[in-house]
């Protein structure tokens, strides 16, 4: 399996890796996760498995956003949109500068649910982000309803910044700058992450 990221967690004692999305490989598991009743006030994106597939064609061919399963010791679990600002439809929600990021997530299986993956996951994205010499930021809008989501936005470096309104949600815009998450987590064996690009 080709990761484009991985690194082995302390505090879970787990491997964390990053895969892009591929449609054939990946569609029914999404379509799966989409469905899941954790996951449907959020993304509503729930629905017959043909209108999902034409959506993650479409996203899959967005230039500005890179899809990924998430897996911990190799199982997927996971799904990230990571994104440039730019291009977005938040790019205008704040002044962006050219390299600023973001990220979108979720959870997929009921199982993995309620254990302390979220913000593990998170850091190992945002770290892999950070990576981008120029990205200086990395947003978040999650979902203002979604306040277990703020608060591991939160406890992984991310502040509030205020509401804003986008076409799907009234959404939290929350700023993690890379002094500020390095600061955080300087503690960390960085050496143990690998970066495959």
């Amino acid at each position: 399996m080709v990761y484009e990221f991985e690194t082995f967690d302390d505090a879970l004692k787990n491997r964390i890796s990053f895969r892009r999305v591929k449609f054939e490989k990946d569609a029914e598991l999404l379509h799966k996760w989409m469905n899941e009743e954790h996951v449907i006030p959020f993304w509503k994106l729930d629905g017959p498995r043909e209108i999902y597939y034409k959506h993650l064609e479409k996203a899959l061919s967005h230039s500005h956003q890179t899809l990924y399963i998430g897996c911990i010791n190799d199982k997927p679990m996971s799904y990230w949109e990571a994104y440039w600002v730019k291009g977005d439809v938040v790019e205008n929600a704040y002044p962006s500068a050219p390299f600023d990021q973001g990220i979108h997530l979720l959870i997929g299986e009921k199982e993995d649910l309620g254990k302390g993956y979220s913000l593990p996951l998170l850091k190992a994205m945002v770290r892999h982000q950070f990576q981008e010499p120029d990205t200086e930021k990395v947003i978040a809008e999650p979902d203002i309803r979604n306040k277990k989501m703020i608060h591991v936005f939160e406890k992984c470096g991310f502040r509030a910044i205020q509401p804003i309104e986008l076409p799907d949600k009234t959404a939290l815009l929350m700023f993690c700058t890379k002094d500020e998450f390095h600061r955080r987590w300087s503690y960390l064996d960085k050496e143990r992450a690998k970066a495959h690009l």
